[in-house]
């Protein structure tokens, strides 16, 4: 690492030593002990200026203690048959590791509806999701493969992504923008596969808006991609979706219960990790119920601009019928 980048996490940490309470707790629980990658994140984040990595920093930091993000792991979405409805309609799932150690998580982009819950619910669950991978699997990763693993990878499968797909691109901005400015540089490389035309003819377009740093860490790979992702994990780690000769999402995988499912051992996992840890703090004091209602960031004028050029796009391929500008709305969809 260059001198000057030595230099700047110097200078970052002496600021972040002047940190107090409540801002030095979930400052801690935003590091979890390792505090150098941490602030490699989000001076990368930040282009390797201080001063703005500062600022974006702190800004996370109050955006945590404002909308209580350290005691989101002990607020479980109840009912249970809610949280079941959840994991139909927003697919994620963490199928294994790669061969370095990092995370593996399915994004079902193109079949996810997120049409079974509340925006606040899907915005939950996505932090839960967040947090539970940088306080419990991330360090478990490390222990077990003996290193330092701070980032994951995502295999994004656009099976089923559609002309109509403007409500799920407007959930997915929110989600982007919430990553963007509060869980920076955790995710090394995207891995877009099954990707339709429609896909392709808005990443024609959205590929010249983005930072050249977003660039490399995306990589449209043919068909299922299963090749290609077979050179950075093993077979056993592949999402189902990537398993197959042909392209297209399925059902099938070990035992028959597929890495978005609610009765998968990761999400069983995570979800009683939650409920466990509800009950921990319900036993210092009752704790509210019901959806966390988070205040969801402005997306940037970069993500803005994407959002349009997609829009755009969608409407010329659709001949300029049916849609409207759902994404001038993102900015006020309250709880």
């Amino acid at each position: 690492m260059a001198a000057t980048s030595e230099e700047a996490i110097k200078q970052f940490s002496a600021l972040m030593e002047q940190l107090e309470e409540p801002l030095k707790t979930t400052f801690q629980n935003v590091h979890q002990g390792n505090l150098r990658g941490t602030l490699v994140r989000f001076l990368k984040a930040r282009e390797w200026s201080v001063p703005k990595a500062h600022k974006m920093l702190m800004d996370c930091l109050n955006w945590r203690i404002q909308n209580e993000i350290d005691n989101v792991l002990a607020k479980p979405i109840v009912p249970s048959d809610l949280y079941r409805a959840i994991r139909d309609t927003l697919l994620v799932g963490l199928t294994g590791y790669s061969k370095q150690g990092q995370p593996v998580y399915a994004f079902g982009v193109g079949l996810s509806t997120f049409d079974k819950a509340s925006v606040n619910y899907y915005v939950q669950s996505h932090i839960q999701m967040n947090e539970y991978r940088d306080r419990v699997v991330l360090p478990a990763a490390s222990k077990k493969f003996g290193r330092q693993v701070n980032t994951c990878l995502k295999v994004m499968d656009m099976t089923g992504l559609k002309l109509s797909a403007l409500s799920q691109i407007k959930m997915l901005t929110m989600i982007t923008t919430v990553d963007d400015l509060n869980y920076p540089e955790k995710t090394e490389t995207y891995y877009i596969v099954n990707a339709p035309y429609v896909f392709s003819a808005c990443w024609k377009v959205v590929k010249p808006l983005l930072q050249e740093r977003t660039k490399k860490k995306i990589q449209v790979l043919y068909g299922s991609g299963r090749d290609e992702l077979l050179k950075v994990m093993d077979y056993k780690s592949l999402p189902h979706f990537c398993k197959r000769e042909g392209s297209g999402s399925s059902s099938d995988s070990v035992d028959g219960v597929d890495c978005y499912s609610y009765d998968h051992p990761f999400h069983q996992q995570l979800y009683n990790y939650v409920k466990q840890q509800s009950l921990k703090l319900d036993s210092i004091g009752p704790i509210k119920q019901g959806s966390l209602h988070v205040d969801l960031p402005s997306p940037s004028l970069e993500e803005v601009k994407i959002a349009e050029t997609i829009e755009s796009e969608l409407h010329k391929l659709r001949g300029g019928n049916g849609l409207t500008h759902s994404f001038n709305r993102i900015k006020v969809e309250g709880p």
